[in-house]
């Protein structure tokens, strides 16, 4: 089964998401736990999380069909220790609150280098990061998504996901959540069958099929390999209707979140419902 979803809002308290993602007949949601912009935030309140599990019961949402985002501030590969201990206190902080609310996965940008250290040194850091709040935590899984590699962030390649991966301790609690948009952007074609074929072949043998636990479903404003990361609605961008289809009949998708961040919130329901009009009927 295909679970559709958004990032949908959690405004008023995280208790809304699941209220707000049945309003769009979304099967799947992600949200923001904390504001994502800030570096601390309140605790959550025993009524919000109350009021959140029993909203997810009674709309039908389980847990892996919720998929938290991680704030943008965080930077577990930043190499200044102090900094990087801050974002890996932030994170672990967002792991805290998943455990609370009975959520059982979050995605997360791996990190950026700042041009001040090497992609791979990077990426030791980020695997360093990740078992330290691996050790402090329990229960939820950590999906590392992958980038447009804009800037100076790591993650655009799948042999740096490999990377952390191969690094990380508890690789029963690390997982993938790849986004569209990123890997055209970062050079994977997707726009056509063989070379969407080709880009999961890859990630197969680099990664392993069995990490991959999300897909975030955009369209790309910018060309394939540009590594501008520039969401666009589906069919609107560069990447056209086909991979979406092609998703929509592999089963290889089947029984994850697979979550719009399209940029107009207005046709989520629109796309969501034409999402599932793709599928072919056996």
């Amino acid at each position: 089964m295909k679970y559709i979803g958004a990032h949908v809002s959690a405004a008023g308290g995280v208790e809304n998401a699941p209220v707000n993602a049945r309003n769009i007949g979304a099967e799947a949601f992600a949200l923001f736990v904390k504001n994502q912009r800030q570096w601390s935030a309140k605790p959550l309140t025993l009524q919000n999380i109350e009021r959140f599990k029993k909203n997810c019961d009674a709309l039908g949402y389980s847990p892996e069909r919720i998929l938290p985002h991680d704030s943008y501030l965080i930077n577990l590969g930043h190499p200044e220790k102090e900094k990087r201990d801050k974002s890996r206190r932030a994170l672990g902080d967002e792991v805290q609150r998943c455990m609370q609310l009975g959520i059982t996965m979050i995605n997360f940008h791996p990190g950026s280098h700042l041009k001040v250290v090497s992609e791979t040194e990077c990426l030791d850091l980020i695997a360093g990061s990740l078992n330290r709040i691996l050790e402090e935590s329990r229960d939820v899984t950590l999906l590392l998504e992958n980038t447009a590699g804009q800037g100076s962030n790591v993650g655009y390649r799948f042999e740096h996901l490999a990377h952390i991966i191969d690094k990380v301790e508890d690789k029963a609690r690390i997982g993938v959540c790849l986004d569209t948009c990123h890997t055209f952007a970062a050079g994977y074609a997707l726009s056509d069958r063989e070379g969407f074929h080709k880009t999961f072949e890859q990630f197969d043998r680099i990664i392993g099929m069995n990490y991959l636990r999300a897909l975030h479903l955009n369209d790309s404003k910018k060309e394939m390999g540009s590594r501008v990361d520039r969401h666009d609605n589906l069919g609107y961008g560069l990447m056209g209707w086909a991979p979406f289809e092609y998703i929509m009949n592999d089963p290889r998708f089947d029984d994850m979140p697979l979550i719009l961040e399209t940029p107009d919130s207005s046709l989520w329901a629109e796309e969501i419902k034409k999402l599932y009009a793709l599928q072919k009927k056996a």
